[in-house]
């Protein structure tokens, strides 16, 4: 790998960095946080709802695509504004009360996610024009595991600091990090936009040749079954995620068991695998990297299956666990490589939004779906794992029409 490529991933991993940071605080250190306030579990069971500008990001992702000063740098002028928004609500909500004022604070903590969402169209963009293809696999990896240890801080680091700082020492520290990482991002150089056809470099596209391009994709070869893998590849894993912890309740486990074996160790694996994932995307075809990463992301999932049927143990639980975890970092790396790899240039933010969407509104029926199956249909927890493995294998299978196709000359990267 070359000394530039370095840079690269440093500045990958910053920016990710920073946008998990809101996410992991709504996620974990906010429903502590309120509760510790007395707010109700009516309230606290709805914050999800927050987090919905990164469901809707690709209603706005054109615009972030079509819009920005190629003086201060296309990506950057979207970037550095949501960097300064993001703290300056981060600082902002470490002056406003629980008591008197939860919406305020609550809508903070929307902004805060909307403006780490809009950030997210823009960092996405600049990977596709930053990354050379043999970098997209160590690329995906500062992407993922920048994002991972951004939760972790916001969600658990910070929140276990909490004693010391206070939760306005939180919010502060959210907020300086926040600005830490737009002072790297301000001296970062963004190379020039490269556009095609006769209107040379710079160009923008009009918003009917945005979507003229969106629709010559959508009929490439392969890309009716590229989307429909991106769409259900983690359906049968989040069948089984979501009650895998309230099984192993169900069986007797304590919750600081769980915890350390599913929060912690599951965690460090997830990084790890997710590392590996970037290793094995930059050693292999991008397309059989996946492929052998799905495959083996099937194996843990039979494993819950087994420990269902025959009943789980510590040591079984914990294997499982971190091969999970592992595994699961593994494939989610290498599809965001996959993915990175088929994405026009030309339109790099909103293309690679728009299969981002499709991967994350993909997996959601499958919680619901494994309650259901429980609740109303009367399904064992094992009879809803091995349907989740099943359906993981079959999934697999879409794959198997890609392997003659190859991405668009459009989506390589030139030298930078």
């Amino acid at each position: 790998m070359k000394t530039t490529s370095y840079r690269k991933l440093g500045l990958l991993s910053a920016l990710y960095f920073v946008q998990g940071l809101p996410f992991g605080f709504q996620t974990t250190a906010l429903p502590v946080y309120l509760r510790t306030q007395g707010v109700s579990l009516m309230v606290i069971s709805s914050i999800g709802l927050l987090a919905a500008p990164w469901m809707g990001k690709a209603l706005w992702a054109p615009l972030v695509d079509r819009y920005g000063s190629e003086r201060i740098g296309r990506r950057k002028s979207w970037i550095l504004p949501m960097q300064a928004g993001m703290a300056a609500a981060c600082a902002a909500a470490a002056f406003v009360p629980v008591q008197g004022a939860l919406p305020v604070l609550l809508g903070l903590v929307f902004v805060m996610n909307l403006f780490a969402a809009t950030q997210d169209i823009a960092v996405d963009g600049l990977a596709v024009d930053l990354l050379e293809p043999r970098e997209l696999g160590w690329g995906n990896s500062a992407q993922v595991v920048g994002y991972k240890v951004g939760m972790l801080t916001g969600g658990g680091l910070l929140v276990w600091m909490s004693d010391a700082i206070g939760w306005r020492g939180l919010f502060l520290t959210m907020a300086g990090l926040s600005l830490l990482v737009l002072g790297v991002a301000a001296l970062a150089r963004e190379p020039r936009h490269v556009a095609e056809g006769p209107g040379g470099e710079g160009e923008r596209l009009s918003w009917g040749e945005v979507r003229e391009r969106l629709l010559a994709l959508s009929h490439l070869p392969g890309t009716g079954w590229m989307l429909l893998f991106i769409g259900t590849y983690k359906l049968g894993e989040t069948m089984v995620d979501v009650l895998f912890k309230p099984f192993l309740v169900d069986m007797g486990f304590t919750a600081s068991q769980i915890g350390q074996w599913v929060g912690t160790w599951g965690t460090l694996a997830s990084l790890l695998g997710s590392a590996a994932g970037g290793l094995l995307a930059s050693r292999m075809p991008l397309l059989g990297a996946l492929a052998l990463a799905s495959c083996l992301r099937v194996v843990p999932l039979g494993g819950e299956w087994w420990l269902a049927l025959h009943g789980p143990t510590a040591s079984g639980v914990i294997a499982v666990t971190v091969a999970e975890h592992f595994f699961g970092g593994v494939l989610t790396t290498a599809l965001f490589a996959f993915m990175m790899s088929r994405v026009d240039r030309r339109i790099g933010a909103t293309h690679y939004t728009l299969l981002a969407s499709v991967e994350v509104l993909g997996k959601s029926p499958g919680g619901p779906l494994a309650g259901l199956l429980v609740t109303r249909a009367g399904w064992s927890y094992a009879d809803v794992f091995l349907f989740g493995t099943v359906l993981s294998v079959a999934f697999v299978l879409l794959l198997w029409p890609l392997r003659r196709t190859e991405p668009s000359p459009r989506t390589v990267s030139p030298p930078v």
